[in-house]
């Protein structure tokens, strides 16, 4: 999958987006509510190789897009069906130095858009921390509604945390 927003290129990543997605995913906290810790100098060549390898969504595999303006790597997507027919969850992580921008709103409308209009989904929700009002309002942004509110149901770095649920079905999405 590969695609243009009006300000943006969505892409598979390729071997020379390495040091620009260290540079987003060496950041705590950009990683504070993701489910891994901050990549470091030991293990970002093994973290970044599975973005390279997820370039196609199928039934097994998630996918992973770089979004990128004017050259550089400022985000990253990933897709992946939950099991349930016809559905997927979307993640999303961007540098610290875009934000504000409407980087964000922007990939993941675009996302959202081509994953309906590629796969013919049915549903695409997002799991996310409770904690992360940006991720809450970014859902809200594109159309997503809240459907879920779990208290302490998920246990990451060493503390149970509240998670929430977004989703959006085909036919509400606004194209």
């Amino acid at each position: 999958m590969e695609f243009t927003t009006e300000r943006l290129e969505i892409r598979p990543f390729k071997k020379d987006d390495l040091y620009a997605t260290f540079d987003i995913y060496k950041n705590p906290d950009v990683c504070r509510y993701l489910l891994h810790d901050p990549w470091t100098s030991e293990n970002m060549n093994e973290a970044f190789a599975k973005k390279l390898n997820n370039s196609t969504l199928t039934e097994t595999s998630p996918l992973n897009l770089a979004v990128v303006h004017q050259d550089e790597v400022i985000g990253d997507l990933t897709v992946w069906y939950t099991g349930m027919k016809e559905t997927v969850e979307i993640g999303y992580c961007f540098a610290d130095s875009h934000s504000g921008k409407g980087f964000a709103t922007e990939a993941v409308r675009g996302l959202v858009k081509e994953l309906f209009n590629e796969f013919k989904l049915h549903r695409i929700q997002a799991n996310l921390d409770a904690r992360n009002v940006d991720s809450q309002k970014l859902c809200e942004r594109i159309g997503m509604r809240k459907e879920a509110h779990f208290l302490k149901d998920y246990w990451n770095k060493n503390e149970w945390t509240d998670s929430m649920v977004y989703g959006i079905l085909q036919e509400e999405f606004n194209k």
